[in-house]
């Protein structure tokens, strides 16, 4: 955009934010620029777009980025509210790239202990390899999570609501507590996306999505970003361009065309889970549900306080129940995919058991935990297919 976006609201920002205005005929859409290999009129002209002071966002190499690219990352960017955006492969390179950046041998990590699994299993495989050593903390500690730190500790990760079990965390206390110590806060957000929580306003330094969810929203991409100011921008951008992180233009402009209707999907996939959470706590085969936006969730006041809203992406606690039982019911199940990705126009649902991935919170809930998507399926259609599936788990 030409002008400057301050002041305009989000929906505003992810219709009009990375179109290019006139550069390109009037075309809405930016067009899709399949680049490798860029040629030059003369070694002064190649000289000054790799050298110059603008070779961030000249067309070099296909890997050095594209118009197509650059437009997503203006648009995210305008979206997370300040900082600028780098696009990788998948939202699990987004949080490998950042915790890359901000941490270094003989450094100490704080990663929060609900964090997504793959996350900890990098912090666990490769940091550990690279000297860097990991402590999960609890996701209720607070401002208390100053008496974790140590000299060595550089980084602390946070997840809000957690993957799985989704707890919640007091973001803004952790990042004033970080900061006075000049320690780096990363932020996986792709649960609440810009539009209902901005990391960065929150005092957080690296802020993270997974693009493929949300932002995608139609199960066709695989993305992730990261979004920071200085200093973080130089050490990110020094692992992209190293690790030779890139994104194809294809993917970049499917995002563009997700990120568009972003606010008006999350309103749907909100209110659908919601609906869904509500319904399900209420059956007898539930022992609860969790999900941040009902008033019996621990983490439901800061949810109220720090966010706009919630996506629909939640867990349900069955009561105990066998395999038999379990199958009977996610099997039979007509419009719920059983999938582990989520962020799409389609109802999801998988069994999750935290044990195994927990260390300073121990999971101990008595029951088979489910994870729920909530997709822009007609909520009573989604309601009946898990009425009839809940009756099949109790004659089982």
């Amino acid at each position: 955009m030409s002008k400057d976006t301050k002041g305009q609201g989000d929906a505003t920002r992810l219709a009009h934010t990375g179109r290019g205005g006139t550069r390109h005929h009037g075309v809405v859409n930016p067009p899709v620029y399949h680049v490798s290999t860029v040629t030059f009129p003369s070694l002064k002209a190649l000289k000054d777009a790799t050298e110059g002071p603008q070779s961030d966002r000249a067309v070099t190499y296909g890997r050095r980025g594209t118009p197509t690219t650059f437009a997503l990352q203006d648009a995210i960017a305008a979206l997370e509210g300040s900082g600028s955006t780098f696009l990788v492969p998948s939202g699990l390179s987004a949080i490998t790239l950042s915790l890359l950046a901000v941490l270094n041998p003989g450094d100490h990590l704080l990663m929060v202990d609900c964090a997504y699994a793959p996350a900890r299993h990098f912090c666990d495989t490769v940091l550990r390899s690279l000297a860097i050593e990991t402590t999960y903390y609890d996701p209720a500690v607070g401002a208390d999570i100053d008496k974790l730190f140590r000299p060595t500790t550089r980084a602390v990760f946070l997840e809000a609501p957690g993957s799985v079990t989704f707890e919640m965390q007091e973001v803004s206390e952790i990042a004033v507590a970080a900061r006075v110590h000049r320690i780096a806060t990363l932020m996986d957000n792709t649960w609440a996306t810009p539009v209902y929580f901005k990391p960065l306003a929150h005092g957080v330094d690296i802020s993270i999505q997974s693009i493929t969810k949300y932002v995608g929203g139609h199960a066709d991409v695989m993305m992730g970003s990261v979004t920071a100011s200085e200093p973080w921008l130089s050490k990110l951008r020094h692992w992209i361009h190293h690790l030779g992180l890139c994104v194809g233009s294809d993917d970049a402009n499917l995002a563009l065309r997700g990120l568009r209707t972003l606010e008006t999907r999350l309103a749907r996939h909100q209110a659908t889970g919601i609906k869904l959470a509500e319904w399900l706590g209420d059956r007898r085969e539930v022992s609860r549900a969790l999900h941040p936006a009902l008033v019996n969730h621990p983490g439901h006041s800061t949810w109220k306080r720090d966010f706009t809203g919630a996506s629909g992406l939640f867990g349900v606690l069955l009561k105990p129940c066998s395999d038999e039982a379990l199958a009977a019911f996610i099997d039979g199940l007509e419009l719920f995919g059983i999938g582990y990705s989520w962020g799409g126009f389609e109802s999801l649902i998988a069994p999750h058991d935290p044990s195994p991935i927990r260390s300073a919170v121990p999971w101990r809930a008595n029951g088979r935990l489910i994870r729920i998507h909530a997709g822009l399926e007609d909520s009573d259609d989604l309601i009946a297919d898990l009425s009839a599936g809940l009756a099949r788990l109790a004659s089982a």
